[in-house]
């Protein structure tokens, strides 16, 4: 099992330097991962946990960390696609992937805030088949020298986008969500899965939908490479933990809910004393 830290950007600390900080300590500790948590604005439930404190930017956090640790992987928990447009975000990641010696492991979801969508003037109801077209958009950009797609968002022909990225063919697109669009999502054009909250038996019964998504797409042989499951620290014991690897877990990606970093040091280092001795 690799463990995974979720940096606390989106709990209101105020000092960005304190999340650089523990991203070093838990390289430092001997965690496989780093993670960022990814909104734009303050409305819905953002609003109401933080208020006016800060939700620092997910790439830009993701960056720093890359610069302050040499070794450690780092990943996204989730890039939400429908505030983000795929060529843009193809050379992003493909450059920050390239910087930090190919370290990025890039989660996506489609998000679950409609009023983060409206005031972004984004449509909620069709962002489903946006994220399918994103994540396929993603994919061409970064492994095609002439990209070219047809479809409901997105058309273009003979496109090059570069750098590429310094994994090859690209980074693990993991794909968050628990719900059976979602699934279907991971099974068709995702490399691995990325769910928060779930269960060891939970993730039996996903992972069957999956499965049968996966063969009806062709995609036995190669969906998921990752398992995921992004849950609280406090459930993570060596129980837990043979409970989830036994139903195919692979990562499991940590938060803690405190928007005190001393908190979160004492978080990890409570946990690493635990289970990474």
């Amino acid at each position: 099992m690799r463990f995974g830290f979720v940096i606390p950007n989106n709990v209101g600390i105020q000092d960005p330097h304190d999340l650089i900080r523990l991203g070093a300590l838990a390289e430092e500790l001997g965690f496989d991962s780093v993670w960022v948590n990814h909104h734009i604005l303050h409305v819905g439930y953002v609003k109401e946990r933080l208020g006016t404190g800060p939700y620092q930017d997910a790439l830009v956090t993701l960056t720093w960390l890359a610069a302050a640790t040499s070794s450690i992987g780092l990943g996204t928990s989730v890039l939400v696609m429908p505030y983000l447009h795929p060529m843009a975000l193809a050379k992003e990641l493909a450059t920050l992937d390239q910087l930090s010696g190919g370290r990025l492991t890039v989660g996506l979801g489609a998000g679950s805030l409609p009023e983060e969508n409206a005031a972004l003037g984004v449509p909620y109801g069709s962002r489903g088949r946006y994220c399918n077209e994103f994540l396929q958009v993603l994919r061409l950009l970064w492994t095609d020298d002439e990209a070219s797609f047809d479809g409901e968002f997105f058309s273009f022909e003979n496109l090059c986008s570069s750098p590429k990225p310094k994994q090859q063919p690209h980074p693990l697109l993991v794909v968050g969500g628990n719900r059976p669009a979602a699934l279907k999502r991971v099974a068709r054009y995702g490399d691995g899965w990325h769910p928060m909250n779930v269960a060891p038996d939970g993730v039996q019964r996903r992972m069957a939908v999956i499965r049968e998504e996966a063969s009806i797409a062709g995609r036995e042989a190669s969906t998921p490479q990752a398992v995921q499951v992004r849950l609280d620290i406090n459930r993570v014991d060596a129980q837990s933990t043979a409970a989830y690897e036994a139903e195919g877990v692979t990562d499991l990606v940590m938060h803690v809910l405190s928007s005190d970093a001393g908190k979160q040091r004492a978080a990890m280092e409570d946990f690493a004393r635990r289970m990474l001795a």
